[in-house]
């Protein structure tokens, strides 16, 4: 009966479990676990939900993470990370009870949708090369025998630096040395019908151009069309580096006689901060990268080899990690610091609802969780005093007096602030004990500024969290707690595009 109930529950999800061509675009991203305070699988949750991510991936399958993952329809790649390929590779049984444990025990609850078997392991690990496809198959056969082989992809994430001649694109081809592994990596794939998972970075491809790769290109900035890059042979035009490593990818392909295999970016993105001959990883740049980035990808015009075709991508990354290896830049790929405060605020224009869509006027400023009362309270009384604005609200008996609380209080002065002076960032401080957010913390008749300003209109939106242990008190209270599940509904990512 097992078997059967699984098969069942299985075919339940069948149309939405794995993404593919037809699915339509799609933005997700990776979630690394490089950090000295990594937030607990719950949390990486709220803010996943909280920015309506709703593809993830994850460099490892860590059974905290999978159990957060059930229920939330959040679609998942799992991986098999490169040090347990050998095994996986030579013993069949050993893949067999990596499935049992990391998808079976999970699945359908958590909605896996695919296995990438290691990472970049042709350029990063060549000895396992030899091992790479069997480790494929062998999950794959796992896979088979409990009927999920339709339902979960098995694929490998390739380097670009794979692609020799890239530009042209329709020049491009896989390096030849490599023809024993990649030709049956490509039939697997198509057999299956998987997709190739490719990472693609305009940032390492500009780095390493000594100019020639023009910074507005790598970007995804406009450039006048005489300025674009025209691929000789097709006389087809490049407006931006993403679009030329995708296609020199299906050239690639298409050159070893596989052409119906679609393209999956499993890694995307650029560096906010950069050592000083790193000189373009700045905010700004990551900023406009990864916001045109989404656009792009969800505006689904593909690629000009093959327009209308779907490139879904991976942002790389959800989280900076500081305790990653490597330089500075290595460190900074994230979107949000280990705190879930946004490391910038994206600006993502009528491109759906992944990552809190439109925020451009939608940001809120709010007590940061974990912030010192004392401290709080004295930003408070600063705000309601000489940052003069009007307290009246926060007063017994009016509409945002409850919760009587430090916190609560604190959100609205600090927001009333913010919105006051503009939603300059820089008033978003209070010596450290309040962020920018794109929570909305109105509840019920308690319209904050920023709800005001986009038309809120005292639309009853309870998200405040239950205060713990309220005790009635006046607008500076005396009183203070914290919620941990405040940080959960205040790590938002403000996002809308440059």
């Amino acid at each position: 009966m097992a078997p059967l109930l699984l098969l069942l529950l299985s075919l339940l999800v069948l149309a939405s479990a794995s993404p593919s061509a037809d699915e339509g675009a799609f933005i997700g991203v990776n979630i690394g676990t490089d950090l000295s305070d990594m937030p607990h699988p719950t949390q990486v949750v709220a803010l996943l939900k909280a920015q309506q991510i709703r593809h993830i991936r994850l460099y490892d399958a860590d059974p905290g993470m999978l159990i957060a993952l059930a229920n939330t329809g959040i679609k998942v790649i799992i991986s098999i990370p490169n040090d347990q390929l050998l095994g996986i590779g030579q013993s069949n049984s050993t893949a067999a009870n990596w499935v049992k444990r990391n998808v079976i025990a999970h699945y359908p609850a958590t909605t896996i949708t695919a296995i990438s078997v290691g990472s970049e392991v042709l350029t990063s690990l060549p000895n396992a090369a030899p091992v790479l496809v069997s480790a494929i198959k062998n999950i794959h056969s796992a896979l088979l025998s409990s009927n999920l082989d339709r339902l979960i992809k098995v694929s490998t994430p390739l380097s670009t630096s794979l692609i020799l001649d890239p530009f042209p694109p329709s020049q491009a081809f896989f390096n030849r040395s490599l023809n024993p592994v990649i030709v049956p990596l490509l039939s697997f794939l198509q057999s299956t019908n998987s997709y190739l998972m490719i990472n693609v970075y305009p940032y390492y491809d500009y780095m390493q151009s000594n100019g020639v790769i023009p910074l507005d290109y790598a970007l995804f900035k406009p450039i006048p069309p005489n300025k674009e890059a025209v691929d000789a042979n097709t006389l087809v035009h490049y407006s931006n580096a993403f679009d030329a490593m995708v296609d020199a990818t299906y050239f690639a392909m298409a050159f070893l006689n596989f052409t119906n295999i679609p393209v999956l970016v499993t890694e995307s993105g650029w560096p906010s901060k950069g050592e000083t001959n790193e000189p373009d990883a700045t905010l700004d740049n990551a900023n406009t990268y990864n916001s045109n980035l989404i656009r792009h990808v969800l505006n689904k015009t593909g690629t000009p080899k093959r327009p209308g075709i779907a490139v879904s991508t991976y942002i790389y990354e959800l989280y900076n990690e500081d305790t990653k290896a490597g330089s500075l830049s290595e460190k900074s790929w994230g979107l949000f610091n280990a705190n879930g405060e946004p490391v910038y605020i994206l600006r993502l224009t009528n491109s759906g609802s992944v990552l809190a869509n439109d925020t451009t006027n939608q940001t809120y400023c709010t007590a940061r969780e974990g912030a010192d009362p004392k401290m709080l309270q004295a930003a408070l009384d600063w705000a309601c005093g000489p940052g003069k604005i009007d307290c009246s609200p926060i007063k017994q008996g009016e509409a945002c007096y409850e919760p009587d609380s430090v916190i609560a209080h604190a959100n609205y002065a600090f927001d009333t602030y913010y919105h006051q002076t503009g939603n300059n960032p820089e008033a978003c401080n209070f010596n450290g004990v309040a962020s920018i957010t794109t929570t909305d913390p109105s509840h019920g008749s308690c319209v904050f500024a920023g709800s005001r300003i986009n038309g809120r209109n005292g639309t009853s939106v309870n998200i405040t969290a239950p205060s713990v242990n309220s005790t009635s008190s006046g607008i500076r209270s005396d009183l203070y707690y914290s919620r941990s599940i405040w940080s959960i509904l205040t790590v938002i990512l403000n996002v809308a595009f440059l």
